[in-house]
């Protein structure tokens, strides 16, 4: 698949984020990827990158993968008038629509740069508005120690008597927190467990990850989080907690680390969400900006009416879908 890609190709890709690169997606997808690519002249304008699954044997699904927080279109820069920025920004996602392969769903989220999706919505896509917070000055870490609620720096100061953050190369110690995290919700984990494997191997030699743990004196882990970053952010793409002792204050503690991190390295702090009302608050009192972006989808009429023949007829015969049909709709053919 690697090879599939020109040089000028990769070379574009090195300034979209870490989600998009080749060897993520073939991490989390292997060999079920590829990317729509636009040229103008001899140079890249704009690539695409999309995953699919086939289903009932015949319709592929452009979706997003696991572990992937954002995908979508990336355009190259244009510093011309405004009208002209989004006339450009018309033609290229047009062609890089057009050049998708025929797909019986289409399920992606921006990057929260990507602030124009009008193309597809003329061309037939649905378009849902979630949102991530976003520090996006992380140098000065007196006026981001300033911007948090007293109730975290009050679990900070607290967190600091009694747990130490330590980086940790232990991948399966993280992933045991994961696991007893969605456990104690009554959920299994929402990825397989190779998949991440396989993208925490990449990572890691890469040098695109860090493992952060908060450890008491009865080396008891308190929280953790897993981080990727790219050339200009830092991305809190998991977390976990003990809820025995959540009155800690580890989390907290944790994700300043995590954005002391940030600031040595002068990129950009994304807590990739989240939308859970509880989560949203704790992340919330952090300061950061709120970052809109958009997830944008479409749905083939013939698809959905096959998914839902399939869901009755399974019914029917005692079997379970994986999704009750009514919460398929049919967002353009």
């Amino acid at each position: 698949m690697f090879s599939s890609l020109s040089e000028k190709t990769l070379k574009f890709l090195e300034n979209t984020c870490i989600f998009c690169q080749p060897w993520w997606l073939e991490a989390v997808s292997p060999g079920q990827w590829d990317m729509a690519v636009v040229e103008r002249g001899d140079e890249v304008a704009a690539v695409m990158p999309y995953v699919y699954k086939i289903r009932l044997g015949k319709y592929r699904l452009l979706e997003l993968p696991y572990l992937t927080f954002y995908l979508g279109p990336w355009l190259r820069e244009n510093h011309g008038k405004y009208a002209n920025k989004l006339g450009e920004e018309k033609d290229l996602m047009t062609e890089l629509i057009e050049k998708l392969p025929q797909f019986a769903s289409f399920q992606q989220w921006f990057h929260p740069s990507m602030t124009n999706w009008l193309p597809f919505y003329w061309k037939g896509f649905g378009q849902t508005t979630r949102y991530t917070y976003v520090i996006e000055e992380t140098h000065n870490l007196d006026a981001v120690w300033n911007g948090t609620r007293e109730n975290i720096r009050t679990d900070i100061r607290k967190a600091r008597k009694h747990v130490e953050i330590i980086e940790s190369q232990d991948f399966e110690k993280f992933l045991e927190q994961q696991r007893a995290t969605f456990a104690r919700q009554g959920k299994p984990l929402p990825y397989p467990e190779e998949v991440f494997r396989r993208l925490d191997s990449e990572c890691a030699m890469r040098g695109a990850r860090k493992i952060l743990l908060a450890r008491d004196s009865q080396d008891r882990i308190h929280a953790s989080v897993y981080l990727v970053w790219d050339s200009a952010t830092v991305y809190a793409l998991l977390r976990g907690s003990d809820l025995v002792l959540r009155t800690s204050g580890a989390t907290s503690f944790l994700m300043w680390k995590a954005i002391e991190f940030a600031s040595s390295q002068n990129k950009r702090f994304d807590f990739a969400g989240s939308w859970n009302e509880s989560i949203e608050r704790f992340v919330r009192a952090f300061g950061g900006r709120q970052a809109p972006f958009f997830e944008i989808s479409r749905m083939n009429s013939k698809f959905v009416q096959s998914y839902r023949a399939l869901w009755r007829w399974t019914h029917r015969s005692g079997g379970r879908g994986r999704d009750e049909p009514a919460t398929i709709t049919d967002k353009g053919s």
